[in-house]
């Protein structure tokens, strides 16, 4: 007797099932590939590579970053976008990823259309640092009385146009009614090099990039643009305490998978990065970076990044930012 249609559904369902299960348990086979749109020594780089060391200590097998800069980390973006789905390429992507799609007006994806949202990786407040040679200036008060007597003289770098460093000084010279110059470079590594070097005068940038130039004395921290202080940073105050309350910007970074990427593999990333937060390794390194271990996945990644989108337009759109 031949089986009926239900029973030949309910068989290839079955087989279907039991080919999932496989490969989320044979997963991964070989090398897994995180796409970094900036290059080595940015906020990106330095939350990604002690997170894929873990994690190649967890799965036995290497997790490899491949660093793609350029244009504030969309060619990176649009690289991953058009990788095979198949479980063995990510992007770790950041803030500046919710900015771009107002700044750029073509970029060769969309973040919430061609990409699937995996889990939010480390979320850390802006800092305020200058070279302590060229601005004179132990606190926010100091730097905002330094412009106003000389208008026109400091710049400051960020990792490129339309990045969360190059908004968030424009946000900062909105609110505080000053002006700066912006020089734009192909990522956060670049522009610290420059900064400790004496290139460029300050930055707006991540404390996880910028922590252990603060550590090391060759940039000062005047302020975190937050309300509270970081909890690895204690000593360094808050925008709120330097007088420009409402100067409050976070740098986060997360993670992403292609579109179309199998759902059990994405459950299985997951639930490798919980294991790797939960690691000493782990909880060390964001410690000394600044940022407390993140626990948002999935779904409720998707809706935190489509608000970001929302709100880094209406900045845009009132600062009146444009790519320089």
């Amino acid at each position: 007797m031949k089986p009926t249609m239900t029973r030949r559904c309910l068989l290839a369902a079955a087989a279907l099932l039991a080919a999932t299960g496989a490969q989320a348990q044979s997963w991964p086979s070989k090398p897994v590939t995180w796409v970094v749109p900036f290059p080595a020594g940015g906020g990106t780089d330095a939350f990604a590579r002690p997170l894929t060391a873990v994690l190649s200590k967890q799965t036995g097998k290497q997790f490899i970053i491949d660093n793609k800069g350029g244009a504030g980390g969309t060619v990176g973006a649009g690289i991953a976008s058009k990788a095979a789905p198949d479980g063995y390429t990510f992007f770790m992507g950041a803030v500046h990823h919710a900015i771009a799609p107002a700044m750029y007006p073509k970029l060769e994806y969309k973040l919430e259309e061609d990409f699937v949202p995996v889990a939010l990786i480390s979320s850390v407040p802006q800092v305020i640092v200058v070279n302590p040679a060229k601005v004179p200036a132990t606190d926010l008060k100091g730097l905002l009385e330094f412009i106003r007597k000389n208008p026109g003289k400091l710049n400051y770098g960020s990792a490129g146009n339309g990045t969360s460093h190059h908004l968030a000084g424009e946000l900062f010279k909105l609110q505080t009614k000053t002006f700066i110059t912006h020089i734009p470079y192909r990522g956060a590594g670049p522009a610290l090099q420059d900064l400790i070097a004496g290139q460029v005068d300050m930055m707006f940038d991540g404390l996880g990039s910028s922590a252990t130039h603060i550590k090391s004395g060759r940039i000062k921290a005047l302020a975190v643009a937050a309300n509270k202080r970081a909890p690895g940073f204690p000593d360094v105050p808050t925008s709120v305490e330097g007088g420009v309350p409402t100067y409050q910007v976070a740098t986060w970074y997360g993670l992403w998978a292609p579109k179309g990427t199998p759902k059990d593999v994405i459950s299985a990333m997951q639930g490798e990065l919980r294991k790797a937060f939960a690691d000493e390794a782990s909880k060390s390194a964001w410690n000394g970076l600044g940022p407390e271990v993140p626990s948002m996945y999935g779904d409720a990644f998707g809706n935190f990044v489509s608000s970001e989108v929302k709100r880094w337009a209406e900045v845009v759109k009132s600062s009146g930012a444009k790519l320089d």
